[in-house]
């Protein structure tokens, strides 16, 4: 082969090279020196990229080169938790752009191509590397061994972290190339590292058993405050490995809520998808230790993380061991033929199924995975887009089944309130007594906001409330939809007023910003394809002619009037959270419904005390966004719910059903 037409080193792997020896040289004994973001770090999990020609000595490795840093770990750590290389490896590549993940991911056999000769390591650079090994590496001096990411003889270096969840972790140095700055992340390992993971079981669902939870109060529903979970702030955003995003972000001028949040991207059926987790309460705080929580669900739903493999068989084959997908809901047969992205459900075809557990006849049930973890899917089982409806994270089962059945039912009266052009009764807010839905409401007044509190339960006795802000003088901005379940009504009302008071300081802005996509969105329904467009729609002043039964309610009745029977009869008040999940059981059985759980939780989540589930209910409607995939209008609850609770006389007709995009944020 000629020097003309030989393949030259790559950049990153001459770069590589030198400091492989540089180091050698200082140290006096080789380190392993391996590059991350030159070729797919999770190759070996899936047929997509390239592959990674350092696979075998990425888990060893502690000392990663990248284009802009050298990366020093794992280092440290207690032992409960060891990660090794590829599980740095994997973090930190989820962090990257767009634009860097496609290229790294799916950018074909030959991946990425470098642009020039880069990084550019200097004689400096060397010299802090080879420090940095030299008090961190316990193996690089005498007397030292790094064993399952804890330090076995030597000193052990103090990692920055303050929270003891944090160090206890394995850390990771980031050494920048530009500035020779240091700074130190803790790193939690990855469950889906093809090395360090634990070993996954193919055994059947464990049984979800309800235990008894004796409760504070039996008023509350939580069994512990949120913020006393060991959860390692540090190592779930940081811009090295965070485990949910690279940071998060607050807004201190929001004039109704104290919001904080936090994204990261996820590889989901159509690419990558921008995943936000946040907390919207009163205090920074309390939204900050929420906002961690709702990442962490988020995390456990996107994927599977757990130790569970899933079973692969045809609907046909599993018969009465399986959920009949039809009960869920299917798009109507022109989405299937027009959206590529589709395909019918096909009972003989084989697809992947979770184990799930029904309390209601209390046995296993297999799930379509599909149904389960809203980002993954193969093509065999592209028949639906599920979302995150129904999955909740708490501190033991009871806390997470309630969480996701209240999340089911809200969703489904909403839905059946909206598509059943239902007229609702408001509650007086005058009524409802306590300084926080007052200053709420007094809050969205400043913003120029009316808010409409409406009782939505439709045949199930479960509180569940609509919140609607009117923009006084009809600009744009001028309709924004919440809604909230509890079994405090209270906690109902404060809930919903909390998620619109989210929205509307934004919602003008949005409006006008996207104004020409949104006019078009009204003028043609199809054109409603993401989940923001569903409540950015009726920011539109036009559209507020779809919501006036919103507006005309059937009466305006005093709070404690509303809740009087279930205050006084349906409330279950015996101080066990157990007796709370099958008082919301009973409801979905007696209304004709199976209440599965598949348990999601992910092992760092065990480690903190967590348990996270994806609850399902079939038969309930479901929340979808994108015109073209409702299902909910198709689905028989829909013509029955509204007779059952008294709302109407007669099923509803498919005539009578508002066809216009619900407004759901």
């Amino acid at each position: 082969m000629s020097t003309l037409t030989r393949p030259l080193p790559q950049p990153m792997d001459l770069a590589r090279s030198a400091l492989h020896t540089a180091l050698a040289d200082r140290l006096g004994r080789p380190v392993a020196v391996v590059p991350v973001g030159a070729t797919d770090a999770a190759a070996t999990l899936g047929d997509r990229g390239a592959p990674d020609p350092w696979a075998a000595a990425r888990p060893g490795a502690r000392v990663h080169l990248t284009a802009s840093a050298v990366l020093i770990g794992p280092w440290g750590g207690d032992g409960t938790q060891p990660a090794c290389g590829r599980c740095l490896a994997m973090r930190w590549q989820r962090l990257r752009s767009r634009s860097e993940r496609d290229a790294l991911e799916t950018g074909g056999p030959d991946g990425p191509r470098p642009a020039g000769p880069w990084p550019l390591l200097t004689a400096y650079t060397y010299d802090t590397v080879a420090a940095l090994c030299d008090a961190l590496l316990d193996d690089a001096r005498p007397g030292g061994a790094l064993v399952g990411g804890a330090l076995v003889g030597g000193a052990r270096p103090e990692p920055p972290a303050t929270a003891p969840a944090d160090r206890a972790l394995p850390q990771v140095t980031r050494l920048d190339l530009a500035t020779l700055q240091a700074r130190t992340y803790p790193l939690l390992p990855d469950p889906l590292c093809p090395d360090c993971a634990p070993p996954r079981t193919t055994a059947d669902a464990r049984p979800q058993a309800l235990t008894a939870r004796p409760k504070p109060d039996p008023g509350t529903y939580r069994l512990r405050p949120a913020s006393s979970y060991p959860v390692p702030e540090a190592a779930l955003a940081n811009p090295v490995c965070g485990a949910l995003g690279g940071g998060t972000w607050i807004n201190v001028t929001s004039p109704t809520t104290a919001p904080v949040a936090g994204s990261v991207f996820v590889r989901g059926y159509a690419g990558l998808n921008d995943v936000t987790w946040s907390g919207q309460e009163n205090a920074f705080s309390t939204s900050r230790t929420l906002a961690f929580l709702e990442g962490l669900e988020r995390y456990a739903g996107t994927h599977r993380r757990g130790r569970t493999t899933p079973v692969t068989a045809s609907y046909n084959d599993l018969g009465a061991a399986a959920v009949d997908p039809a009960t869920c809901g299917f798009y109507d047969p022109r989405t299937y033929r027009d959206d590529p992205l589709v395909d019918p459900f096909d009972p003989d075809r084989p697809i992947p199924w979770e184990r799930g557990w029904s309390l209601r006849d209390d046995r296993p049930v297999l799930v379509p995975s599909r149904l389960v973890y809203y980002s993954a899917g193969v093509a065999a089982d592209n028949f639906v887009f599920e979302c995150s409806n129904g999955c909740a994270i708490g501190g033991c089962l009871e806390e997470a089944v309630l969480g996701g059945l209240l999340e089911l039912v809200e969703r489904d009266a909403f839905l059946n309130a909206w598509y059943g052009n239902a007229r609702l009764t408001e509650i007086d807010m005058s009524t409802v007594g306590g300084r926080t839905a007052a200053a709420m409401v007094e809050r969205a007044a400043l913003q120029g906001y009316d808010v409409h509190v409406l009782d939505n339960r439709i045949d199930l006795a479960v509180p569940v409330v609509t919140a609607l802000a009117v923009r006084r003088d009809g600009g744009p901005g001028t309709l924004s939809f919440a809604a909230a379940a509890s079994l405090d009504p209270l906690g109902a009302v404060e809930g919903a007023l909390s998620e619109v008071l989210t929205y509307i300081p934004h919602l003008s802005r949005q409006t006008e910003e996207r104004r020409p996509e949104l006019e078009a969105m009204a003028d043609d329904f199809f054109q409603v394809r993401h989940l923001k467009d569903h409540a950015q729609l009726y920011g539109l002043p036009r559209m507020a002619e779809h919501a006036r039964t919103y507006l005309e309610p059937l009466a305006v009745r005093p709070f404690d009037t509303v809740y009087q029977d279930w205050e006084s009869t349906g409330r279950p008040r015996t101080g066990d959270l157990r007796d709370d999940v099958l008082a919301v059981t009973g409801e979905l059985v007696g209304a004709g419904h199976d209440v599965i759980v598949v348990d999601q939780t992910t092992p760092e989540q065990e480690h903190m005390g967590l348990r996270t589930v994806s609850t399902l209910v079939p038969g309930l409607l479901p929340i979808d966004f994108g015109w073209n995939r409702q299902r909910a209008p198709l689905m028989p609850r829909l013509r029955t719910a509204l007779r059952r609770g008294g709302h109407r006389t007669t099923d509803l007709t498919d005539a009578e059903i508002r066809m216009v995009p619900h407004p759901f944020p």
